[in-house]
């Protein structure tokens, strides 16, 4: 093989990965007014939807509540409709005595898709929500969703600090409060 078919080959791939790249790079820049607009509505449809669900809701004592937060992976605006990719951390807390108790909790990536209403709380409403699969298929379905980047992203565990601060908050419990097992 001569040196020139060696260096078009080789510079075929390097365009190939370079523009798959930039196809499949999860968006950095996601357009911060939409996101502060749509994020709220997301977030009270994802406690809505964990209501019902968690353990601590079988144990009336410990007046256990569910916290959500949603990260954008990517945002798109077309007329009157968004989607949202978005990587999401819910977990039930309760209270026990002057503690803070963490009874289930769940995180995985999804594509949310609103509508504007302006009679709807927030000015939006999820007209849809898509979930990754659980076990086989979910690794496929997150880079077919998100891209290779943005799948690997979600691998990583989302702190729930700030939902610590919001249930300690809730509860009436010192910023302090430890945290523990239902």
């Amino acid at each position: 093989m001569s040196v020139l078919r060696w260096a078009t080959g080789v510079g075929a791939v390097v365009v190939l990965v370079g523009t798959g790249g930039w196809v499949m790079w999860p968006a950095a820049d996601v357009d911060a007014r939409l996101w502060g607009e749509v994020r709220p509505v997301i977030e009270a449809g994802l406690v809505a939807e964990a209501r019902g669900s968690g353990y601590g809701e079988t144990e009336p004592a410990l007046e256990s509540r569910w916290f959500c937060r949603a990260d954008a992976l990517d945002l798109a605006e077309h007329e009157d409709e968004v989607r949202a990719g978005v990587n999401t951390l819910c977990v039930e807390y309760g209270v026990r005595g002057d503690s803070l108790v963490e009874c289930s909790g769940a995180q995985f990536p999804q594509v949310v898709r609103l509508k504007r209403d302006a009679d709807a709380d927030g000015g939006y409403r999820i007209v849809s929500r898509e979930e990754a699969p659980d076990g086989e298929g979910n690794a496929g379905w997150t880079k077919a969703h998100f891209g290779v980047l943005a799948a690997w992203t979600v691998q990583d565990e989302m702190s729930s600090q700030g939902l610590e601060t919001a249930a300690r908050a809730h509860f009436g419990l010192p910023a302090d409060a430890s945290v523990g097992d239902c």
